[in-house]
């Protein structure tokens, strides 16, 4: 396999979001400083635009209408928290269409690993909706590519962020397809997430919620991955692992209080690349949420040669939010 796979694209600065936390100097920050360390030795390659049929495979055809809808007369807003300007549909097309790229180039065996610095972010959006500054669902639409088109059998979906991907929770959550993973912060936006949510019908099981509260530090995260999410997930057997990497956990972040560092996010794609190779699969990352910039280009910059090199994670003893994890999640899965 070839050296790991950074995909880009010059639309994704022009998604113009104003003063909003979610803006272009988030792209801005992270590409000055990976260019710092000479793109870690990352091959770059330019994010295609997603195929309609792809997309739509996950959000309805009226959905994807009303985005190019918006951008065609200038932008405007979809909520109190989503926004869209010109740019925003091609940035958009872009976004999910590095995910399926990033998916192509994973299981054609190109490389190992990847990671897509694009925005809009992703796992907020809904089938039929835009929320939480998410446009279309990135990590889902890639992972439903790579069912559809690709051969996998399962993916497992690692959501990092601190808050609930609930549009790809609520896209998969009758499926046993994949096995999506959400540790977050609660409560907080968008108050979804709750312990005892594991999925509906064929999916029950497939669906894992792991809410922290306010002031969780990096042994909380890591106990999590650790004495829950990673037995799971390697029990699952997936073909493909993708992690909605959001660095909003980090602890000088504006819209949450969880107390991650820049090395606590390396130490969670150590986890991440642990549970690909333990599977023999590659693994992948999208971007998603992180809005104090510095704070999210170095932990860009901390997670990518962790994601590449893999190694042995960080172990942390369980503790009592990893023990109730451990009895709601063993109802459907051997967590030893």
């Amino acid at each position: 396999m070839g050296q790991p796979i950074l995909f880009r694209h010059a639309s994704s600065l022009e998604h113009k979001t104003g003063g909003h936390p979610e803006g272009s100097g988030r792209i801005e920050a992270i590409e000055t400083e990976l260019s710092r360390h000479d793109w870690l030795d990352w091959e770059q390659r330019e994010a295609p635009a997603v195929d309609l049929d792809v997309l739509r495979a996950v959000h309805t055809n009226g959905h994807v209408e009303a985005v190019e809808a918006m951008s065609e007369r200038g932008g405007g807003a979809f909520d109190a928290d989503t926004v869209a300007s010109e740019g925003s549909y091609v940035a958009a097309l872009h976004a999910a269409g590095g995910a399926c790229a990033m998916v192509e180039a994973l299981l054609g065996g190109e490389a190992p690993v990847g990671f897509c610095a694009l925005r809009p972010p992703g796992h907020h959006a809904e089938p039929g909706r835009a929320m939480g500054f998410c446009l279309f669902n990135n990590v889902a639409v890639a992972a439903r590519h790579a069912l559809d088109a690709h051969g996998a059998r399962r993916v497992f979906v690692l959501d990092w962020d601190v808050h609930h991907g609930n549009g790809t929770n609520d896209i998969f959550h009758a499926s046993e397809e994949v096995l999506f993973a959400s540790i977050h912060q609660s409560p907080l936006f968008p108050g979804t997430g709750k312990l005892e949510d594991s999925g509906s019908e064929a999916g029950e099981g497939f669906t894992i919620n792991l809410p922290v509260p306010a002031g969780s530090g990096e042994d909380v995260w890591l106990g999590l991955v650790e004495h829950v999410v990673a037995p799971a997930a390697r029990a699952f057997e997936p073909d493909l692992v993708l992690v909605s990497a959001g660095f909003d956990a980090h602890s000088a972040d504006p819209l949450a209080q969880c107390r991650l560092e820049e090395s606590s996010f390396a130490e969670l794609a150590r986890h991440a690349r642990a549970i690909a190779d333990a599977a023999g699969v590659p693994v992948g990352a999208v971007l998603e949420g992180g809005y104090e910039v510095s704070a999210l280009a170095a932990s860009v910059a901390a997670t990518l040669p962790a994601l590449a090199a893999g190694g042995e994670p960080r172990s942390v003893e369980r503790d009592g939010h990893a023990e109730r994890a451990v009895e709601q999640v063993g109802r459907f899965w051997a967590l030893g």
